[in-house]
């Protein structure tokens, strides 16, 4: 899963999704760019509600990263 969070977000902001995600047993790797920070989580997300991170405070938006089919 890949949360994507808006240009404007604050610090503030940041630490409140990763802290949703360290709450719930979740790692995540952070990617900063030049004008975005985008959260990988790692672990099986299933269990995740994409409109309960979609509300948090500077969410843009959520990826689901689909299983593989072998």
């Amino acid at each position: 899963m890949l949360i994507v969070m808006k240009k404007t977000a604050t610090d503030e902001a940041l630490q409140t999704v990763k802290q949703f995600l360290i709450d719930r047993d979740y790692d995540f790797h952070q990617s900063t760019g030049a004008n975005r920070i985008i959260l990988g989580v790692i672990g099986n997300t299933k269990a995740l509600d994409p409109a309960q991170l979609k509300a948090l405070p500077a969410v843009l938006e959520i990826f689901k990263i689909p299983d593989e089919i072998d």
